[in-house]
């Protein structure tokens, strides 16, 4: 599924015109996006948890060179499944 599929998902069991549709679903990836750059997490009880990890910088070779890099820290966004979803899919 792609952000159109879900568009059309949402309009289709909803009372949602595709327009409103994809307002509502750009605004809810928005809203998730803005609470990862804060550092905080964004919690849907049933469906899972979208959070920040934090790397650590390190040393890596180049893949093509062999010739060692060093690679930055940087935070990295993850998800975590909550119960519901992850007995639905099992």
């Amino acid at each position: 599924m792609n952000k159109q599929d879900l568009i059309n998902f949402v309009a289709t069991n909803s009372n949602l015109t595709k327009a409103d549709s994809e307002r509502a679903v750009s605004a809810v990836f928005q809203g998730i996006r803005e609470t990862l750059c804060r550092g905080e997490r964004a919690s849907f009880v049933g469906f899972g948890t979208f959070m920040t990890a934090e790397r650590q910088a390190r040393n890596g070779r180049n893949p093509r060179t062999g010739a060692p890099i060093q690679i930055p820290a940087a935070r990295q966004p993850k998800f975590r499944p909550g119960k519901e979803l992850r007995e639905s899919v099992n």
